[in-house]
């Protein structure tokens, strides 16, 4: 982030902050009565990168615990805005939903850019965020917030790895978008990945703009360097633009490792010619096979005519996992508010879930990187679907501990 916006994020946070500091550490949300349990979520719905889905799904989660009676009547109301990508957008809505809104929780959130910019908010607040989708790097670095999601450092890690590992191939090369100060993120990522396989990066390039027009230019550069695989981390926009690129300029024989962001059918039919084939480790349990672990939230998602997408899946369970913690309060016969719920998440036992591999936790902990699994999934060039990869037996492929 230039010193520029950093400057007009500062500002813009502080005038904010100067206005809704009368209502810092209310609770908000109930007070024994019918009240609604407000819950909000910013989000990345409009601009060059975006994740609607998330917030989408947690919105039809809630909607359908309301239409079943809520919280023994009590419902949710759920507030998700749209940063458009924008700095200033995105502290103005936090402290919108929480300092005037008086949010209980975050839940849903996927955005670009909120976690990093409304970390410390959160902290000054006292109030917990459950991003369907965690994309900074601020939405793993901090005690408030733990995603619902692997997130796209350890899901790079995993990319990597079976690339590597599994695919056994060489000459990896990076060609990474990069929002914010996310570059040292991606770095340790890269640094894990050589921790344990002991391999080098072949050639990596962070300048890779979102939303270009034409990505030609990169992909020369790394032909040239010798690359035969190419780990990236767009979302799917961005990756069928290069991908068609790449197959303008004949560059056939390249395998794609790239990340959870581009799984979903509307991709793979975009996608005819995928060199030597698109390999992702999805966050989630595969959806685009029928099957019973996916179930429940595809016929929500098709019922609400939302897209089937690895970011309508991080919303949905992180709404599922909410109202999971909002059951437990009411049965110990807590009142709703803010603290219970802060309280009642740092006190979580892990939830387990057939869509993911590692069993959702927030605790005391001050980071949140403990998702560290992701399934293998492929789409080879010319079949426009995707497929379970086969690693043999255990499928959920995980980053080893150090």
């Amino acid at each position: 982030m230039n010193k520029r916006l950093v400057s007009v994020v500062a500002v813009a946070a502080a005038g904010i902050l100067l206005l809704s500091g009368c209502s810092q550490g209310s609770s908000g949300g109930g007070s024994g009565d019918k009240s609604p349990i407000v819950v909000g979520s910013v989000n990345t719905d409009s601009g060059a990168a975006t994740f609607p889905e998330a917030s989408q799904a947690a919105k039809a989660v809630f909607d359908q615990f309301n239409a079943q009676g809520g919280l023994d009547g009590q419902k949710i109301k759920y507030i998700a805005q749209d940063d458009k990508g924008d700095p200033a957008t995105a502290t103005a809505d936090a402290r919108q939903i929480v300092g005037q809104d008086n949010a209980v929780a975050m839940v849903g959130s996927a955005s670009l850019i909120e976690c990093e910019l409304n970390a410390k908010y959160y902290e000054q607040q006292g109030i917990l965020s459950i991003p369907g989708i965690g994309v900074d790097r601020g939405c793993f670095d901090s005690p408030n917030i733990s995603p619902a999601n692997v997130g796209p450092f350890n899901d790079a890690t995993l990319t990597l790895l079976y690339g590597t590992n599994v695919l056994h191939v060489d000459h990896v090369c990076a060609l990474l978008e990069i929002a914010g100060n996310t570059k040292p993120a991606y770095q340790a990522a890269i640094e894990k990945w050589e921790k344990v396989t002991g391999q080098k990066l072949f050639y990596a390039d962070y300048t890779v703009p979102y939303g270009a027009n034409d990505y030609t230019p990169y992909l020369v550069k790394a032909k040239q360097a010798g690359c035969k695989a190419i780990m990236n981390n767009p979302v799917e926009p961005d990756s069928i633009a290069m991908l068609k690129n790449a197959q303008a300029m004949g560059w056939n024989d390249v395998t794609w490792l790239l990340l959870t962001s581009v799984y979903s059918t509307n991709y793979a039919n975009s996608v005819s010619d995928a060199g030597k084939g698109v390999y992702v480790p999805a966050e989630f349990y595969p959806f685009t096979e029928v099957n019973s672990q996916t179930k429940a939230w595809r016929d929500l998602m098709d019922k609400n005519n939302i897209k089937l997408t690895a970011f309508s899946q991080g919303g949905y369970l992180a709404a599922t996992h909410f109202i999971q913690v909002l059951k437990q309060m009411k049965k110990d016969g807590k009142e709703i508010t803010r603290q219970n719920v802060t309280d009642a998440l740092h006190n979580l036992k892990p939830i387990k879930d057939p869509m993911i591999g590692t069993p959702y936790t927030f605790g005391t902990a001050k980071v949140h990187d403990n998702n560290i699994c992701g399934w293998p999934i492929q789409l080879m060039t010319g079949t426009n679907k995707w497929a379970v990869a086969d690693k043999g037996g255990d499928n959920w492929l995980c980053i080893p501990k150090s």
